[in-house]
């Protein structure tokens, strides 16, 4: 694996980089009010890429049904000081989602997309939170209207794999 790492790459997500345990928890039925989890454990292993303008998260799920591995896939534009989220989902091998673009402040990471669920079109944000660097966070929150209100219905808790 390369390792050269360019002196003027972001360190925006060097929290994620390793591999972690991760504590999944879901909302069963997502923009219809539901308000019950399901809980899942899963494994993820980040690498940076493109000199550390990227990175890509490998990612193994275990869904109380099955189980099913994805990735994300993150690079840096320089000139606009963003990220870009893509996700590819085994289940759907033909379908990368359409991306979230965003920054960090502070040690949190917003990223938005305008989608389309079931039909209804949606905001997504995706939420990183590292300020503490031994238990990051990430959550997924989606908009019926616009981003006037937030529905969360996904968030994972990351620990490191020992």
């Amino acid at each position: 694996m390369l390792t050269n790492i360019e002196p003027n790459a972001p360190k925006d997500f060097d929290f994620i980089i390793g591999d972690w345990k991760v504590k999944h928890r879901r909302l069963k039925d997502i923009l219809n009010g539901c308000e019950e989890w399901v809980e899942f454990e899963g494994d993820s292993s980040t690498r940076k890429t493109l000199g550390g303008f990227g990175n890509l998260e490998d990612n193994q799920l275990h869904f109380p049904e099955s189980s099913f591995r994805a990735v994300a896939l993150r690079s840096y534009n320089a000139e606009s000081n963003k990220w870009s989220i893509w996700w590819l989902d085994s289940r759907f091998p033909d379908a990368l989602d359409v991306p979230v673009v965003g920054c960090f402040n502070d040690g949190v990471g917003i990223f938005y997309a305008d989608d389309v669920l079931n039909g209804v079109s949606v905001k997504v944000r995706f939420k990183w939170i590292s300020t503490d660097v031994n238990k990051p966070c990430w959550e997924q929150a989606f908009s019926k209207d616009n981003g006037i209100t937030w529905e969360t219905n996904w968030t994972m808790e990351f620990l490191k794999s020992i």
